[in-house]
């Protein structure tokens, strides 16, 4: 699901709001979600899961078509741990439902 068929849902589940607030609303959930990672704070949506920072320590990688090795910086990654209750919905078999269709949580 991109953002925008999420913002379509959400206005679709919720005609009562503008397309122009929805839009609004879900883009400060992701700006807030951004600026608390960047500022190393965690996130945690009960139920869903936790965003974090983790940090990847400086490397010698290798160039892959000319085998050279090449210096790779310290860097800063984000990464998701789904929580408990995502997971159970994710793994919760769907009898009928074929690859690539989407299920509705």
């Amino acid at each position: 699901m991109t953002k925008s068929e999420l913002i379509a849902e959400l206005a679709a589940d919720n005609p009562h709001l503008l397309g122009r607030d929805i839009e609004l609303i879900v883009g400060t959930i992701f700006d807030e979600i951004t600026a608390a990672l960047s500022r190393g704070e965690r996130v945690e949506l009960r139920g869903f899961g936790a965003f974090t920072v983790k940090r990847r320590d400086a490397r010698t990688g290798r160039n892959p078509r000319t085998g050279q090795a090449v210096p790779v910086e310290e860097k800063a990654v984000p990464f998701f741990k789904a929580g408990k209750e995502l997971r159970e919905r994710v793994n919760r078999s769907k009898p009928g439902r074929g690859a690539g269709e989407r299920a509705r949580i």
